[in-house]
């Protein structure tokens, strides 16, 4: 693809060009025509023009305002719904709740009934952590989720306990999804090229009978806490928060590294002291 817009650092703009990478990402998605899809970050419409040749009808959410220009001239608007705005702040699950009872959103349908989204996008490198986390929230309200991200990223959030990668964004996710890596994608994939390798993760939300947190919160709390210093024991992490008889009635050693301690056991511990 000829670009045609200048990349914006700030925006952490990557636009992928490479024709045979776009088909492999295509074919992993899978799109379906009836599918209520959004794509976060079209950029210049590389992936944008493929999907929709697959369903009736795609919204997006692209914060560069050049770049929504380009893609009104490029699409007609029943086809691409553009959404001009923050991913971060941006509110997916209205786009799966339906406008009233006689229309359903996206298009394509007339039962009023709310629809799950499935969720595609090239990740801003910068953003891309937060943006998961916001995205989480969401996560009873969508199918499934397909980015592209920087493989360092990846890596991390469908890592195993036990290895140096494995984190507070292992956890987090890995409570909320079941991921794996679908694909690399090199740094020539794009214009301009990045200085990391990219990676495309498949993500899809466990079923509510698989969170069994009682208070995500302080899970969450909990385990950014575990993580605060790594290279110390639990014992010394969550000292003041957590006794070592609780963390052996929860299954971990009182010695053990953050690292160590699988999603379950965090799970187990956190509805062991409750909300603090």
């Amino acid at each position: 693809m000829q670009r045609t817009h200048t990349p914006r650092k700030r925006f952490g703009q990557h636009f992928l060009t490479d024709a045979g990478v776009i088909d492999a990402i295509v074919a992993a998605i899978h799109p379906q025509q009836d599918d209520l899809m959004v794509e976060i970050g079209p950029g210049l419409g590389a992936l944008t023009g493929p999907v929709l040749q697959k369903l009736r009808h795609l919204h997006a959410v692209e914060i560069d305002r050049d770049v929504i220009a380009r893609l009104h001239k490029r699409f007609v608007p029943e086809r691409l719904t553009i959404h001009q705005g923050d991913a971060l702040s941006f509110d997916f699950g209205n786009l799966a709740a339906p406008d009233d009872a006689s229309e359903t959103v996206g298009g394509g349908g007339s039962s009023g009934m709310a629809r799950n989204l499935r969720v595609i996008g090239n990740l801003p490198y910068n953003i891309s952590t937060p943006l998961l986390f916001h995205l989480a929230q969401f996560a009873e309200r969508i199918i499934d989720c397909h980015f592209m991200l920087q493989k360092e990223v990846v890596e991390r959030m469908v890592s195993a306990p036990g290895r140096k990668d494995f984190g507070r964004l292992s956890v987090m996710l890995q409570y909320r999804f079941e991921m794996e890596l679908v694909l690399d994608v090199p740094p020539e994939a794009f214009d301009p090229p990045p200085k990391v390798d990219s990676a495309v993760v498949r993500m899809v939300p466990k079923p509510a009978c698989a969170r069994n947190a009682h208070d995500e919160k302080s899970l969450g709390e909990l385990v950014t806490q575990a993580f605060g210093q790594r290279r110390k024991t639990l014992r010394n992490t969550l000292k003041g928060r957590v006794t070592d008889a609780q963390l052996q009635a929860a299954g971990i050693d009182p010695g053990a590294r953050a690292e160590e301690i699988d999603v379950a056991r965090y799970v187990a511990l956190a509805n062991l002291i409750g909300p603090t």
